[in-house]
């Protein structure tokens, strides 16, 4: 009986240190499955209640995050919480964050073969800028710009216009005097060559500066004029394609690199130009949008089609152009072989 009793005891000892051993196996798999589990801050300036964060920037995490089974988690960071507007493509560059949105125009000088394609009489959309930026980019002619990072997709907003207080722009002489927030160099050159003032200021500041009287108006597309509630402030628009936004959508190289070859499949199929195609329909019904709801409240509307052939408009528009094309040669770039190359993409993405 007591030999029964010692070998059924050694046998529930046994069976008790496998089951031990059986937790503790699933536990360490269970902790090495989590591990796997990618974080990916992504970082960028317009507000959540925008449509470039609901209805590009949400549905882009949330696709990345079904399509690796939950292995890539993207938290978003709007409103420049994470990295100034001006900052943020540094910021990817440093490893500060793994991805990034900026608009080139905000870091003058640092993307000048691409800001090419924001010149006058190029692109009167935000699908044919995207296109055009796209296929610039994929081409080669403009990715030297960004060999520091990794490129998800291009984007671009639809022309910007004028939107005042008060006054209504029908020729460059109604912007003598007025201060103006300008979102890039080449806008800003514009306005100066008509007679306004240019002034810059990062896109969160603008609705306080209106506020105060810092600002007489803005030089933005409508899309952002409604993200920023601009509206409520501005209450004359003139619709003059004389300059369009680049953006860049891009993600830290290293962050790129150390994910496995499956995970940085995701990635890739969710960029590139399928990307800017849907950016582009976003920015053009936002466009729309915010238009009719500037018109329902009764403002002003000043509509100017062709400004590079209107005989007023042009001289301003030509001194900017020519400008900032002579700035590109002072850094030893082909500026007018780039400008050439853009003038045939725009042309072909205007379809």
């Amino acid at each position: 009986m007591r030999k029964f009793l010692a070998s059924s005891l050694a046998l529930i000892a046994t069976l008790s240190l496998a089951g031990c051993s059986q937790s503790s196996d699933t536990s360490n798999t269970e902790t090495s499955d989590t591990s796997e589990t990618v974080t990916l801050r992504f970082a960028h300036f317009w507000p959540a209640s925008s449509a470039t964060h609901t209805d590009i920037f949400e549905p882009w995490a949330k696709k990345i995050e079904a399509e690796s089974d939950g292995r890539i988690r993207v938290e978003i960071f709007p409103s420049a919480t994470l990295a100034k507007a001006d900052m943020t493509y540094d910021a990817v560059a440093k490893g500060t964050v793994d991805i990034g949105s900026q608009l080139q125009g905000y870091s003058n000088g640092r993307f000048p073969l691409t800001q090419v394609a924001e010149l006058p009489g190029l692109s009167n959309s935000a699908t044919q800028m995207n296109c055009m930026l796209q296929t610039l980019y994929d081409a080669g002619d403009i990715s030297s710009e960004y060999e520091d990072t990794h490129v998800l997709f291009m984007m671009g907003t639809g022309p910007g216009g004028f939107h005042t207080v008060d006054k209504p722009i029908k020729q460059p002489d109604d912007l003598k005097g007025l201060r103006f927030r300008r979102p890039s160099a080449i806008a800003g050159d514009i306005i100066e060559a008509a007679g306004g003032t240019p002034v810059g200021l990062p896109a969160t500041d603008i609705y306080t500066s209106l506020q105060r009287g810092v600002l007489d108006g803005i030089s933005l597309p409508w899309d952002a004029t409604g993200s920023f509630k601009l509206i409520e402030l501005t209450n004359a628009h003139t619709n003059i394609p004389f300059y369009s936004s680049a953006i860049v959508v891009t993600m830290n190289k290293d962050k790129y690199a150390s994910l496995p070859e499956d995970l940085q499949q995701v990635i890739d199929s969710n960029s590139g130009k399928a990307m800017a195609e849907v950016a582009g329909k976003v920015f053009d019904a936002e466009d729309d949008r915010f238009m009719a709801e500037a018109q329902a409240k009764g403002d002003v509307m000043v509509d100017i089609v062709d400004p590079l052939n209107d005989p007023e408009w042009k001289v301003p528009l030509e001194a900017g152009t020519n400008k900032y094309l002579n700035d590109i040669k002072s850094l030893g770039l082909d500026a007018d072989g780039v400008y050439q190359k853009v003038k045939q993409v725009s042309a072909a993405c205007n379809g």
